[in-house]
């Protein structure tokens, strides 16, 4: 499953927890910066396209990681909007 705001092609797991999500990016990060220690030695294209496409995964995870501690915080997206929708009929009525 791809998320609404991640970049085309990156993969989301849905549901995972937050740990899980926050593992998997300080492992991404980790790789990141080996491989920006590897750019520091002399420029390499191939170096160069890996950081890019950890930089897509990475943004795709926090992305990921804001929307389950929303979904904690606040319940389900289609239940908050079944809410929004029920407030909204009631003032109208009023």
């Amino acid at each position: 499953m791809t998320c609404g705001n991640a970049p085309r092609g990156v993969v989301v797991p849905t549901h995972v927890t937050p740990n899980q999500i926050h593992t998997e990016i300080e492992r991404l990060s980790e790789e990141r910066q080996e491989l920006w220690h590897q750019l520091s030695e002399g420029l390499d294209m191939s170096v160069q396209s890996q950081i890019k496409e950890l930089d897509e995964q990475l943004n795709a995870l926090w992305q990921s990681l804001r929307i389950e501690k929303a979904r904690l915080r606040f319940g389900e997206r289609e239940e908050i909007v079944r809410r929004a929708r029920a407030e909204e009929r009631l003032e109208r009525a009023a």
